[in-house]
């Protein structure tokens, strides 16, 4: 896959007294896509649930380019840039544009799986790992060690 893109809509909720969007805002778009993606390609928080994993993040950083404000038309991507060869850890990197190519901000988390019964990190099984391996990836994409 190359490309994966999800619209999000600012509510008025959303803003700051300065009328642009809180800068707590765009780390939920980040999780909204990510979450999208995963729920996608059929791995649900029900599925998660079955198989007693799920995904935890070390480091959450954004960088803010553009304000957005109420009424732009917002759109959020997401590419894998690093991860181990059994997906144990990744980063994956969001550009959220506005009005379709105004890049707004840039969000970049760094990940793992964790087993949520031995409440440890681990490599995820096969149906995780599948849907990570399908994430599109960045141009600077990595394997890490």
């Amino acid at each position: 896959m190359s490309s994966y893109v999800k619209p999000v809509e600012v509510r008025w909720a959303d803003l700051d007294p300065n009328f642009h969007l809180r800068h707590s805002v765009y780390y939920d778009y980040g999780a909204y896509c990510r979450i999208a993606f995963l729920e996608a390609h059929g791995l649900t928080a029900a599925s998660m649930a079955q198989f007693h994993f799920g995904p935890i993040l070390f480091r959450e950083e954004c960088v803010f380019k553009k304000e957005i404000r109420l009424g732009d038309e917002v759109t959020i991507d997401l590419h894998l840039t690093k991860a181990r060869e059994d997906q144990s850890r990744w980063s994956i990197r969001h550009h959220i544009y506005k009005k379709g190519d105004i890049l707004a901000a840039v969000i970049t988390v760094d990940g793992a799986w964790i087993d949520t019964q031995l409440r440890k990190l681990a490599a995820p099984p096969e149906q995780i790992l599948h849907v990570f391996n399908n994430m599109p990836r960045a141009e600077d994409f990595e394997w890490i060690k």
